[in-house]
């Protein structure tokens, strides 16, 4: 077993693993009425696809860092040998799910010395340079080497050495054994599972974990997308923000230009999470209210007659949404690096199920909205919002914003974006915020929203996207906040008076469709020369957001978080 030195001191990681800094989000214990209420034959499922969730995070410990697993058993052995140190840095470990993570504060995480985090994850090579990979791709290229060249640059590969070349391997070769132990499980769950739907789910995704083919994935996904009345919820999430390697190709003209010529999109590799959890019916049927407006959203996006969306008027509306109770979020959807996801839109664009046509599915994760600290958010308003526009702040309605920004991932160009290199993740965000933020006023008008509510989407959301110290490039997220912050200041859609933000409500809607506008022309132009210039147009750190950090870091000391999975910890002992 590899000897690792472990990062972080001892007075450190007792800080970071202290209440006040670690929050903790607790999902449904073993005694949850959601739980006990259930079919027997759908509790008895659920032994099964949690299982296959916890294995999924083992693949994905692997794809996240080449030393993961040989760390976390070491920090086993160092626990047992009484070493505190250990036992505090496997809090962290099992909270960020791997070595290297960052924190509220945009502070890299490295857990042991020596060992950072690289662009490339643990999908490429641990000595494979930027400059390298760029001249390997073309020098293979140069040789005919299309069809490989095509697997190294394919979303579910993981990306090796051969001589002196690389070679893409198929997750689903990569990792057989696991996989083979994930559709062994899921093939239980659908033989003791009550809803014929779900279960015709599981076998596909069964079958597309034994064979590396993308056909299979497309099928599976595709059933998956239409699910819509089950009592449980189980998904294989594929998401690439992790990925910071593939898209440096766009940075280089000529192997661009090289890729171009014989066809190759470089697609960003997928990163997995094993979500378990049972649908919320009142709490689903909250969110189908917003189904029958898609189509109208759809007819308003800018640019519209230039690009095909996932949502059109003159068809069917192909997305499914549901409100989920949360047992297990497994892997790469479960990692709390400085914040943790609320809900997912999937398939992404480039997946191949959306082109047989197939749909999209949200799903959203209730444990992890819910705000445990009242008092605490109370604190953050008085410190950072105008007190006259506390009555306008309702953290649920953070929820109907989220609801949009979901939904609107499947407006606007149905393409994958990929020429946007490392831009394409932040626009793509971008978009989503802007589109949920510029349409409030329409789904006021179509009856969606009172006035009451619009005044309280506006100004929770302007109240919440301020963060408490610059992010880095590499966190999408984070980024396109900053952008919108800066945006929204320029237009006047919030003024900071006597240290606290006033939000001006009637500019904000007006100002999200400016930057809606300009977004969607990005995306359909997809050049990253103009992504590039857009993003640092508007990634700017003001004295003003500097202000409200500094306030917000008084009010909350959390540096991460971690979740608390008490009934899938008794169900991953059942047999």
């Amino acid at each position: 077993m590899q000897e690792f030195k472990l990062n972080l001191s001892l007075e450190e990681l007792r800080k970071r693993t202290s209440k006040n800094y670690l929050t903790t989000k607790k999902f449904l214990s073993a005694d949850a009425p959601e739980y006990t209420n259930l079919a027997e034959g759908d509790k008895k499922a659920l032994i099964h696809l949690v299982k296959a969730a916890n294995i999924i995070e083992t693949i994905n410990m692997q794809l996240d860092c080449h030393h993961n697993l040989e760390f976390n058993e070491y920090l086993k052995k160092e626990i047992k040998k009484g070493n505190e140190r250990a036992k505090l840095t496997k809090i962290l470990f099992d909270a960020q799910k791997g070595m290297n993570a960052i924190d509220t504060m945009s502070k890299k995480i490295n857990l042991a010395k020596g060992i950072k985090e690289l662009p490339g994850k643990g999908v490429y090579p641990e000595d494979l340079s930027k400059e390298e990979f760029h001249n390997i791709l073309s020098e293979m290229l140069k040789q005919n080497k299309f069809e490989d060249v095509k697997k190294i640059l394919s979303q579910r590969s993981v990306v090796e050495r051969s001589g002196q070349y690389l070679v893409g391997i198929d997750y689903v070769d990569k990792f057989s054994k696991e996989c083979s132990l994930i559709a062994d499980e899921l093939e239980k769950a659908a033989e003791v599972s009550t809803n014929e739907d779900f279960n015709e789910y599981l076998v596909l995704q069964a079958k597309a974990l034994r064979t590396a083919d993308p056909t299979f994935d497309a099928f599976a996904d595709k059933k998956w997308a239409t699910l819509q009345d089950t009592p449980l919820e189980f998904t294989i999430t594929r998401e690439n923000y992790e990925d910071e390697m593939t898209g440096t190709i766009m940075e280089n003209p000529e192997l661009k230009q090289l890729l171009e010529k014989h066809k190759i999109t470089p697609t960003p590799k997928d990163f997995l999470g094993g979500r378990v959890g049972i649908v919320n019916k009142k709490g689903t049927e909250a969110l189908m209210e917003i189904k029958k407006y898609l189509p109208e959203l759809a007819k308003n996006m800018p640019y519209n007659n230039e690009y095909e969306q996932n949502i059109t008027p003159d068809k069917d509306t192909k997305q499914t949404m549901v409100d989920v109770d949360m047992i297990q979020a497994a892997g790469d959807v479960g990692a709390y690096r400085g914040g943790i996801t609320l809900a997912e839109n999937l398939p992404n664009d480039d997946k191949p199920s959306l082109q047989i046509g197939g749909g999209r599915r949200n799903v959203y994760h209730r444990q992890i909205r819910f705000i445990s600290d009242k008092k605490k958010l109370q604190k953050r308003l008085d410190a950072i919002l105008d007190k006259e526009q506390h009555q306008y702040y309702l953290d649920e309605a953070d929820h109907w914003f989220t609801i949009g920004h979901e939904n609107a991932h499947s407006l606007g160009p149905k393409k994958g974006c990929e020429k946007l290199g490392k831009y394409r993740n932040i626009i793509e965000e971008n978009k989503a915020d802007m589109a949920a933020l510029a349409f409030v006023d329409l789904l006021t008008e179509l009856g969606m929203y009172t006035q009451e509510q619009r005044k309280q989407i506006i100004v929770t959301v302007i109240a919440d996207n301020f963060l408490k110290s610059k992010p880095t490039l590499s966190q999408a997220h984070r980024v396109r906040t900053v952008m919108q912050n800066y945006y929204m200041s320029q237009k006047g859609a919030y003024n900071i008076i006597d240290g606290k933000i006033h939000v001006n409500i009637d500019k904000v809607v007006p100002a999200a469709k400016d930057m809606l506008t300009e977004i969607i022309r990005i995306q359909i132009d997809e050049d990253y020369e103009k992504a590039d210039k857009y993003v640092k147009k508007y990634f700017v750190w003001t004295e003003n957001m500097e202000l409200i950090g500094r306030k917000l870091q008084k009010v909350s000391k959390t540096l991460n978080g971690k979740l608390e999975t008490k009934l899938a910890n008794k169900l991953a002992k059942q047999k």
